[in-house]
């Protein structure tokens, strides 16, 4: 009986006795909340941004406007030689490059700078490493009477093969059915143009995070990020493109060696000496060789060039390696199914032959 009591005494009413706070659990738990929230906000958002779904300047245009382009693109009629077209020296399944530092154009002749991408090249300031032509549509209409390049003798030599292939007076009239005369050159460039501002690399590791998935980089590329940012980097290479947006002199702070005085070239202005475009750094590393002259072999050795000549920064070898991992994850997708190589018009009776001379 006696011991019944004092069970009972013990139990008291039934309820069980609140287990006491441990106030060193509950603190780790909120560390963990803290954590967890501070993890899920990507850093450094505000001065980048996610590329966009195309790059046109108003309304998308037609489908019969954009096929055309892209049969213009990859079409080498267009050369001297028929063996020179957009994609030579721009192959789209190699982001936009021939990771050559130069490119060979009619009869192997070299050009005298490196052939930048033509991927999200629609969203830069201006096209060329000089900026010497406002947009893509002027740009396309560059290359196929440069000597070098090209070396077709004028836009009326473009024009006369145009009109010699019939399947090509269909696809003008198709592309620019208010046009009488819808074969000229100020056409073949609008339609290479209206391809290339479609030739987005989307979805990368870079956007994902951007997006608000922080685990879509590394920790390794989310350090490369934060030195990208606190080394000076991001003052140029800022924006959706990350670079395109603005000219720099080469050799800002320590002198890079060169004979090209870049932007004078175009402007005849002294001022504008060896001012060259910002590169964009989206995909990256998949468009070696470096620099205006494709003379840098490698990320990591760009990286540390820039950091010494653009802001008088020598870089350790670690650092190096972070900044050039978070670069690497700006490698967006191709988009294979957009830039799949298509079927060209049949040449005419009296398409012109190619001239080697």
């Amino acid at each position: 009986m006696t011991v019944m009591i004092l069970a009972l005494m013990a139990c008291g009413d039934g309820t069980p006795a609140e287990a006491p706070k441990d106030d060193h659990a509950e603190k780790g738990h909120e560390d963990k909340a803290e954590k967890k929230a501070a993890k899920a906000e990507p850093k450094h958002v505000a001065l980048f941004g996610v590329l966009p779904d195309h790059m046109h300047k108003g309304d998308a245009p037609s489908k019969e406007l954009v096929d055309l382009g892209r049969q213009l693109y990859y079409d080498a009629r267009m050369s001297k030689n028929h063996d020179i077209s957009c994609n030579s020296c721009h192959m789209l399944d190699k982001y936009g490059v021939d990771n050559l530092p130069t490119s060979p154009g009619h009869k192997g002749q070299l050009g005298g700078r490196n052939s930048p991408t033509s991927y999200n090249a629609a969203l830069h300031i201006a096209q060329f490493w000089d900026g010497r032509e406002p947009d893509v549509e002027a740009q396309a209409k560059g290359p196929p009477l440069n000597p070098v390049e090209m070396a077709m003798a004028d836009g009326k030599a473009v024009e006369r093969v145009l009109k010699s292939i019939p399947g090509y007076r269909d696809a003008f009239k198709a592309a620019f059915p208010g046009d009488e005369k819808p074969i000229t050159y100020d056409n073949f460039g609008v339609a290479i143009g209206a391809f290339e501002r479609g030739l987005v690399t989307k979805n990368s590791p870079f956007d994902k995070y951007l997006g608000g998935d922080v685990d879509a980089l590394t920790a390794e590329q989310q350090a490369g990020l934060d030195l990208f940012v606190t080394t000076g980097c991001a003052a140029c290479h800022m924006g959706a493109s990350m670079g395109g947006t603005q000219y720099q002199k080469l050799g800002a702070v320590n002198p890079y060696e060169t004979t090209d005085m870049g932007r004078k070239e175009a402007t005849g202005k002294d001022a504008d000496a060896m001012f060259f475009k910002v590169p964009s750094l989206r995909n990256i590393a998949e468009t070696g060789p470096y620099f205006h002259d494709g003379k840098v072999a490698t990320l990591d050795e760009a990286v540390k060039l820039m950091a010494w000549h653009q802001l008088g920064k020598k870089l350790e070898d670690g650092d190096i390696k972070k900044i050039s991992a978070f670069l690497k994850s700006t490698t967006g997708e191709i988009p294979a199914k957009y830039i799949a190589k298509p079927e060209l018009p049949a040449s005419g009776p009296k398409t012109p032959k190619p001239d080697p001379s």
